[in-house]
């Protein structure tokens, strides 16, 4: 199955209708190709109000369809998502990203909140640097 019916089963299934403005979201995220923010996809979607594309971003990224990663600059971009909880290498030169998971990081990063009695509810890891592709 391609993102676009996934991501429409899914909603569908949460009770959200599957409008032709929502489905031209769908359509553009799966083509988009790279990482993507909302601005970019917003120029690619004239016919489609602001509202919509940010409505439907978000829910993909709640129902984990789409990652958000926050930027060194502040920024956010957004790409498919491989899976469940997962963490990220962001690399500066071409702005794509990779997931990966560590149950062990996970784990140290659990022992941690505990330690300082404090509930942790989620985490995030992204780490910076340069892919091996724009190394060479």
């Amino acid at each position: 199955m391609s993102f676009t019916e996934v991501a429409n089963a899914r909603l569908d299934a949460i009770g959200f209708r599957s409008t032709a403005p929502r489905r031209a979201v769908l359509q553009a995220i799966e083509s988009a190709g790279s990482p993507f923010t909302v601005e970019e996809l917003l120029e690619t979607l004239p016919g489609v109000g602001r509202a919509t594309v940010f409505r439907t971003v978000k829910l993909l990224h709640e129902l984990d369809l789409l990652c958000r990663v926050p930027l060194e600059d502040g920024g956010v971009r957004y790409q498919l998502s491989e899976g469940e909880h997962h963490h990220h290498l962001v690399c500066r030169a071409c702005g794509r990203f990779t997931e990966f998971t560590d149950l062990e990081l996970d784990a140290r990063i659990q022992e941690q909140a505990r330690a300082h009695g404090f509930t942790l509810e989620s985490h995030a890891v992204e780490l910076y640097g340069v892919c091996g592709q724009c190394a060479r």
